[in-house]
């Protein structure tokens, strides 16, 4: 019978995908991570080094004009070889404007100056809050934000002369080369971590859906017939530890309402069986009783044909004794069925020995192999195969002469024995019934033959079955192993 049916991924599939997909997003989460956090890091930095060489550019230029009082003017000539030095020092180009934002001096030529004048507004901004201004550009050309810094240059009086531009060059590819080494490392971390991560999902999926599946098989075998249920033997202490310890306590109960159901059960059949000892049994009493009490009433000393009349009356009351001692012996043998003594023999020739008692009657034997070799009693099968004729015997139809085939067909280690008649057949609704113990269809007997047959049959680990049709005839169909 099947087990389970899986619909799309089987568990261990989903675990093990399950692992590679938490993988794939650990992987992914820390590279983004890290790329957002070298960038971050990366523009923090570069805010600090502006910020530091701006001010070291400042100082050095009011270092440069504190020496005197000086104005706007002055500055190309107090300036004009610091600025070089300044610039140099600190690698950073150094542009001066007045304070109407006109070019007056600058570390290279003035050719090369970019801005020979200020935006009003910047100027503006500037004058008006006596701060640092900070602009941010993007340079298409270098390929590199600018941070453009604009400040008051204050002469030793702190009144305003000048304003410096301070352009700081920033290139994302200063964060994007950190990055770049850093993920040549994380990626063959990260391999190693995946390949491990496959293999003990592996292992873990195919262990939890191996434990699994064993208690899924386990549980589908259980069924109310067997005869050893044993419990499973886990010592973990986990998770699944709790269904084995379910998994043990129903096979208690089942052990348990199995003994009570075979008690029940056995208790209720042999009180059907006492039934039907009293039954057959009381059936030649009320004769034998009626003859006596006939007799005694009609007794005549001097009757000269009392001597008969003894007799015939001893006869009927013999006959019903032996009759008694029949259903006992009957009844004997079906409470305890003779010890058995397997022997390996040729199926087709015995058969064809226990058929000689019914040569009078139609009875044929087919085979499908010239030998068939079985191991099993011989006793056992002369009287499965006595009954079951005996049975076709007295189904027979009046309506046509009675025609039994025997057939015989072995598959593989399998064998199977067929017994059909065209006699009256059975109702479909008497084919349980009639392997009962107290069944009968007849006007005779005692209803023990079938139920001695399927007995017998599953001494051997076999099955018998029954097919009728009404009118047409009946097959009792016999599978056994060879037990070669």
């Amino acid at each position: 019978m099947p087990i389970y049916k899986y619909k799309g991924l089987s568990l261990s599939n989903k675990i093990f995908a399950g692992f590679l997909v938490i993988c794939a997003m650990s992987t992914l989460g820390s590279g983004l991570l890290s790329y957002f956090v070298l960038k971050d890091n990366a523009l923090q930095q570069s805010r600090i080094d502006q910020q530091s060489k701006v001010e070291s550019v400042m100082l050095a230029l009011d270092y440069a004009v504190s020496h005197s009082l000086i104005d706007t003017d002055d500055l190309p000539k107090i300036l004009g070889n610091d600025i070089y030095e300044i610039s140099d020092v600190n690698k950073m180009d150094v542009v001066v404007y007045d304070l109407k934002g006109q070019y007056l001096i600058a570390n290279k030529d003035r050719n090369l100056v970019e801005k020979k004048s200020l935006p009003i507004d910047i100027v503006n901004r500037v004058l008006g809050r006596d701060q640092r201004v900070d602009i941010q550009t993007y340079d298409k050309k270098l390929n590199a934000n600018v941070i453009s810094s604009y400040m008051l240059l204050k002469n030793n009086t702190l009144e305003p002369i000048a304003i410096v531009y301070l352009p700081y060059y920033h290139s994302d590819s200063s964060y994007l080369e950190v990055f770049n080494r850093y993920v040549k490392y994380i990626v063959l971390v990260n391999l190693f971590v995946i390949a491990a991560s496959v293999f003990l999902s592996w292992v873990i999926s195919n262990n939890l859906t191996t434990t699994l599946r064993k208690f899924s098989d386990l549980i589908a075998r259980i069924t109310l017939f067997d005869r050893d249920l044993r419990p499973i033997r886990y010592y973990k202490n986990d998770e699944i530890s709790s269904l084995v310890k379910s998994y043990n306590k129903m096979i208690l109960q089942i052990q348990d309402q199995k003994e009570r159901l075979s008690f029940t059960e056995k208790e209720q059949a042999w009180r059907e069986m006492a039934k039907q000892v009293a039954h057959e049994v009381k059936n030649p009493l009320t004769p034998m009783k009626l003859t006596i009490q006939n007799f005694e009433r009609k007794f005549d000393p001097n009757d000269p044909d009392i001597r008969a009349k003894v007799k015939k009356m001893s006869s009927t009351i013999v006959d019903q004794i032996d009759l008694i001692a029949a259903v006992a012996s009957a009844f004997s043998q079906f409470a305890q069925l003779p010890e058995k003594k397997n022997e390996v023999f040729d199926l087709k020739e015995e058969v064809d020995n226990i058929l000689q008692m019914f040569i009078e009657d139609s009875v044929f034997m087919h085979a499908n192999k010239e030998k068939i070799m079985i191991n099993m009693d011989k006793i056992y099968l002369s009287r499965i195969i006595t009954n079951l004729i005996t049975n076709a015997r007295q189904a027979a139809s009046p309506d046509r002469d009675m025609m039994i085939n025997v057939d015989l067909e072995q598959i593989n280690k399998r064998i199977k024995i067929s017994v059909q008649d065209n006699g009256i057949g059975i109702p479909e609704n008497m084919y349980e019934r009639i392997f009962e113990p107290n069944f009968t269809s007849k006007s005779s007997g005692m209803g023990l033959g079938l139920s001695m047959v399927r007995k017998m049959i599953e001494e051997y680990k076999g099955e018998i079955i029954v097919k009728s049709e009404v009118g047409i005839g009946t097959a009792f169909i016999i599978t056994l192993p060879s037990n070669l």
